[in-house]
């Protein structure tokens, strides 16, 4: 192998425009020594090459025909700035596609995102409402079957002062059973679910004479717990100000209230300016629990009746 020979006078003219011998050398070289302009287009084709400095090795005994140059030094360097300011536009307009493509990615992994999150919150959405429907179907069945236990009590109590035999031997132990309970206080079961039944039931009972507010109360109460449950990360809904007017109109002031919303998980916080679930305390299935029993006091119209 031998470095190859190219047109001496094109040479020249190269090395006097400021190129390296080894780059005007290797130019020349694979531009098929035809002329100034094509060596230097290939120079700017390939400045980035990591061998441009390198000399062009070929075998030994190739003929290499000399080549013409019909360009002044000038005019060669004014042809060297158009062909630079050509290379770097296409560049810039290769970034610029290529910021455009990235953009577009950026723009359509944000929707499948949001796509994704939508579909979780509908999926939590039609949970929640089944899991109310579910607490609404077994708050009426409860609520049925009080009241026909009330009326099998009524009923063998009227036969028992008439003198007769009751007709089921149950309801006379039903009758004496309801009737050692009538002073004393109900046991509720340790559940969350239930102590929050217990909580609205004693609002609705506590303020029977007006409905209005007991129902402003309830939806309150609901837009509370509904906000928690579809934003746990949203601070603004997990903290509530005592001395709000509003609140303590339609909630704090009413029994039962601020009991529900400590059964939530709420706490006072910063000198009890504040009513604050901690994050870490949200519980999805006590939120979901709480808006089961709201759906069914406000739906319900056997809800607090016994």
């Amino acid at each position: 192998m031998a470095v190859a020979e190219v047109d001496k006078q094109m040479l020249r003219e190269l090395e006097l425009m400021g190129f390296p011998t080894a780059r005007a050398t290797r130019a020349l070289h694979f531009s098929g020594n035809s002329t100034i302009e094509a060596a230097i287009n290939w120079v700017i084709e390939h400045e980035n090459d990591p061998d441009i400095d390198q000399m062009p090795l070929v075998p030994i005994n190739i003929e290499i025909e000399n080549g013409t140059s019909w360009m002044t030094p000038d005019e060669v360097k004014i042809k060297l700035q158009k062909l630079r300011e050509l290379a770097c536009k296409k560049r810039y307009e290769e970034e610029q596609s290529l910021q455009r493509e990235r953009e577009k990615d950026r723009i359509r992994a944000g929707k499948e995102l949001l796509q994704a999150k939508q579909i979780n919150e509908e999926n939590e959405r039609k949970r929640l409402v089944t899991d109310v429907a579910v607490e609404e179907s077994r708050e009426r069945a409860r609520a049925r079957e009080k009241i026909l236990q009330k009326l099998r009590e009524d009923k063998a109590e009227r036969r028992s002062k008439l003198g007769l035999q009751p007709q089921d031997p149950g309801d006379a132990k039903s009758v004496l059973s309801s009737q050692g309970k009538k002073s004393s206080v109900s046991v509720n079961p340790a559940t969350k679910a239930e102590h929050m039944r217990d909580c609205l039931r004693s609002l609705k009972k506590t303020h029977k004479d007006d409905d209005a507010r007991v129902k402003r109360a309830f939806q309150t109460l609901l837009i509370y717990v509904r906000n928690v449950a579809m934003n746990p990360d949203a601070e603004k809904f997990r903290k509530i100000r005592l001395r709000n007017p509003n609140f303590q109109d339609r909630v704090a002031r009413l029994k039962g209230g601020m009991e529900f919303l400590e059964l939530c998980g709420f706490e006072k916080l910063e000198g009890d300016e504040y009513l604050c679930l901690p994050r870490d305390k949200v519980d999805m299935a006590v939120l979901s629990a709480a808006l089961s029993q709201l759906n069914s006091a406000m739906e319900n119209p056997f809800f607090g009746v016994l």
